[in-house]
């Protein structure tokens, strides 16, 4: 086991400014001001595949593991200005790039198409994350880890580093170089050198459970959801809908439809239930958190006597679920080109041109009772946000307004409106009065409780 030792010197610059600090504070004036560290960091060939450097600012972690490890000691990357995240990965192939963003937790493609510079400081973490693991280093030592992100994104973000590293091929040794001691439990690293005591200390930590609580919700709870989902923001209104929370967080969504019995033709029978959007927030993300809702609502269903199905065409939810013994695989591949052209004409089938994997769950069921009880209990209405809280304030001021005067005074398109204004009056916070039919534009709404 190698000792690294490190001494920095630095000559002191007698200013007049400094001979007033020594005098101040009574300093003995030295020609040199010199630090030694000294640390015990276990050799690259021994059988460990995480690692961890703790401790306070200038406890010396950085200046130790750039000796230890030199090159391969990164921080930050130089992304391109205007260009998507996706293209800031020199010649690797797309794969590959998909699949080392979704391991690391980043698996939001709407926001892969975005710059680096207006991402969220999760998901620059997490794509500068994925950068590094993806340069094929033998040994990648990140500085900084998690300096830069909340303590949630924190926790998160080392959990889903610590599984990727663990199975992903070619990733690699890992050495998280940090000033969080919160964050060693969710990384789970093999070894653990604590710059503040100086100790070495060995053995896999191991990662604190997270619990889950899934209640079935009324479909408003989409709106907190729907810009992170990779195909749309639409939702079916007859949708089933249910969110798990972490303890009073909302952090992920599912919602499933009634679809016909397979192979029979009969679309009145709903002999099953297909999953139609399924959302983790950016923040939750790499953990699992999605695979075990989907699987929890699957297992309710099965449990009721109907079938689970899904199609998708995330590659992470693919690799999983071709693996997992809780679904089994039907087809894997592109849908059928042979369309009639009105279906070509209106894009019907809008999933022809990507790449796909229906499966069916046949994991364990939940208990009959457990399943019936559970989807008879009541699902509470979210509290409308952002641009429902806005129409709520123009119309708590002004009532009475048409869809066309709403779009104007809060910036947004009269689809937008319309939309936001349907949610609204399901939940019954706003009332419309005027006549129906081709006149629906000119309906005046109003808000159904008036602010303070």
């Amino acid at each position: 086991m190698p000792t690294i030792e490190v001494t920095v010197e630095s000559k002191l610059h007698r200013s007049f400014r400094v001979e007033q600090l020594l005098g101040m504070f009574d300093l003995k004036p030295e020609k040199k001001l010199c630090e030694r560290f000294r640390g015990e960091i276990p050799a690259t060939d021994e059988a460990w595949q995480i690692g961890a450097i703790v401790g306070p600012s200038g406890s010396g972690k950085t200046t130790l593991a750039r000796r230890a490890f030199g090159e391969n000691l990164v921080r930050d990357h130089a992304w391109p200005a205007d260009a998507a995240v996706i293209d800031g990965f020199g010649d690797r192939r797309v794969q590959e790039i998909t699949k080392i963003l979704s391991a690391v937790g980043f698996s939001s493609p709407p926001s892969w198409l975005k710059p680096y510079a207006v991402l969220s400081n999760g998901e620059q973490f997490r794509a500068n994350l994925a950068r590094a693991l993806l340069a094929g280093r033998p040994l990648t030592a990140y500085d900084e880890f998690t300096s830069v992100v909340d303590r949630t994104v924190a926790r998160i973000g080392s959990a889903a580093v610590s599984k990727a590293v663990r199975r992903e091929q070619g990733m690699g040794k890992f050495v998280a170089i940090t000033c969080h001691y919160d964050v060693l439990e969710w990384l789970e690293p093999d070894w653990v050198l604590d710059m503040a005591s100086g100790t070495l200390a060995r053995g896999r930590l191991r990662r604190p459970e997270i619990r889950l609580e899934i209640a079935p919700v009324h479909r408003s709870a989409w709106v907190l959801f729907r810009r992170h989902h990779y195909l749309s923001g639409t939702l079916s209104n007859s949708a089933h809908c249910f969110v798990a929370f972490w303890g009073d967080t909302p952090v992920a969504f599912s919602a499933w439809i009634n679809v016909g019995a397979v192979g029979r033709g009969d679309k009145t029978s709903c002999l099953n239930r297909r999953e139609h959007r399924t959302v983790v927030l950016p923040d939750f993300q790499g953990v699992g958190i999605g695979n075990r809702l989907s699987e929890f609502c699957a297992s309710i269903w099965k449990g009721i006597g109907l079938r689970a199905l899904s199609t998708t065409s995330h590659p992470a939810i693919i690799h999983y679920r071709s693996r997992s013994p809780h679904w089994k695989r039907r087809r894997l591949g592109f849908v059928s080109s042979h369309l009639r052209p009105v279906e070509r004409k209106y894009g019907r089938y809008n999933s022809a041109a990507r790449l796909t994997g229906a499966f069916e769950y046949v994991g364990p069921a939940l208990p009959r009772i457990d399943a019936e009880r559970f989807l008879q209990s009541k699902s509470a209405p979210f509290a409308p946000r952002d641009m429902s809280e806005r129409i709520l304030d123009v119309l708590n001021h002004y009532p009475g307004c048409p869809i066309g005067y709403l779009a104007r005074a809060i910036g947004h398109s009269t689809t937008g409106v319309r939309g936001a204004l349907a949610e609204l009056q399901e939940l019954g916070l706003v009332t419309r009065a005027g006549k129906g039919g081709a006149g629906a534009r000119q309906f005046a709404w109003y808000a159904a409780v008036r602010g303070n």
